[in-house]
């Protein structure tokens, strides 16, 4: 399992949100955000392969981009935050850090997981 996961859940539909394109990014002090994996949420919503276990996973400030505007256009409603940015800071490289999202057309939440 990679050392950062998410989970997509849609308080909208109640259902998992399967299928949203998924970008990591660590910012550096001399290039800024650097794309680091990308990937899509499964069935469940969960994107859980990220990071393998053969790359450097370091402390730092990462971000996650969730794009949600293709993933509600395909249901056919209209949503106000095509693009949801979360940002947060990894002190030990030691942990896991599970970032859960919950989506809805108008509004977002997330917070950190287990």
């Amino acid at each position: 399992m990679s050392a950062i996961t998410t989970h997509v859940l849609d308080i909208s539909t109640g259902r998992s949100g399967a299928g949203i394109a998924t970008l990591l990014e660590r910012r550096t002090h001399t290039a800024g955000w650097q794309s680091i994996a990308e990937g899509m949420t499964d069935t469940d919503g969960r994107l859980n392969d990220l990071l393998s276990s053969s790359e450097a996973f370091l402390p730092g400030h990462y971000r996650l981009i969730f794009e949600t505007g293709p993933y509600y256009l395909l249901l056919g409603i209209e949503c106000f935050f095509p693009q949801v940015t979360v940002s947060f800071v990894v002190k030990d490289a030691m942990q896991h850090y599970h970032v859960p999202v919950l989506i809805s057309p108008f509004g977002y939440s997330t917070f950190r997981g287990k």
